[in-house]
């Protein structure tokens, strides 16, 4: 069963050189100046490369959750960082973890947003203690107009997190759909590596559950309007958590570009300082 969210460069003169004094060779000077443009080329590849990786990594289909207290009431932010392989974004499809029992979208005036039901094999309980038969499988968001190359987005959906020990995981798989091919992140790093693999799945840490009267933020099961009302903190949690993720891989970007335009002042002081030819 579906459910869908509508919303709103002189010479110089050569001659004898009788008693003129010498000047020095203008082919010496301009070795001198080849010299320091392939140094400043290869100060400038490696400082593109220093701006590139960080924001590489920045990249992916992520999650950002406002709160990862296990049982506790969380905002989660799903940045989409860029196309496929160019292509503009014209769906994100996200699967919810079977143990997520409560979701309510956020809504996003760019995306038409449809809620995908599927029944549960063994009935669950609730947070208020209310027998459940079903649950939200996939939340799924259509973009009005396809998010193009070179621009960032990020959608949201008000989520309960089960009950659960420090350190449990939840995976998100997104299955991003574009006008030309398609991106699964859903692949997991492998056991003990600490390398991120291909395609990494957005996955949510469990910490420490909420100390008994902090509350989950209620709201549970309202509507996007009512999370939209009721939750504006978590929101600009969640929307302060990414922003944050993007400011720290620019920042380490226009640092890699600062060491690259030293390394490019030293070369050519260097070069300057250099006895010219006679």
């Amino acid at each position: 069963m579906t459910e869908f969210i509508n919303p709103a460069a002189s010479a110089n003169p050569s001659g004898p050189a009788g008693d003129r004094p010498v000047r020095p060779s203008r082919r010496a000077k301009r070795s001198g100046l080849s010299t320091s443009v392939k140094v400043v080329s290869a100060l400038g590849a490696g400082a593109a490369l220093a701006l590139a990786a960080p924001l590489a990594a920045s990249a992916h289909v992520s999650v950002s959750p406002s709160s990862t207290a296990a049982g506790s009431s969380s905002i989660l932010t799903f940045s989409v960082g860029h196309g496929c392989e160019g292509s503009p974004t014209t769906k994100l499809t996200i699967d919810i973890p079977e143990d997520i029992l409560s979701v309510t979208p956020v809504i996003n005036p760019g995306w038409d947003i449809e809620k995908v039901t599927v029944d549960l094999e063994v009935p669950a309980t609730d947070s208020h203690g209310e027998a459940v038969t079903q649950r939200t499988g996939q939340v799924v968001y259509t973009a009005k107009t396809p998010l193009s190359e070179g621009f960032r987005d990020s959608v949201a959906m008000q989520v309960t997190l089960p009950e659960g020990e420090a350190g449990d995981t939840l995976v998100f798989p997104a299955l991003q759909t574009c006008e030309v091919g398609e991106t699964d992140w859903a692949n997991l790093p492998e056991a003990g590596s600490t390398e991120e693999p291909e395609d990494p799945a957005p996955i949510v840490t469990l910490t420490a559950a909420e100390a008994e009267g902090d509350g989950h933020g209620g709201g549970h099961g309202g509507t996007a309007e009512t999370v939209s009302d009721d939750h504006g903190d978590e929101d600009a949690a969640a929307a302060t958590s990414t922003s944050t993720d993007d400011v720290l891989a620019r920042v380490l970007g226009l640092s890699g570009l600062v060491v690259g335009v030293v390394g490019v002042v030293i070369a050519i002081v260097a070069t300057r300082r250099r006895p010219e030819s006679r």
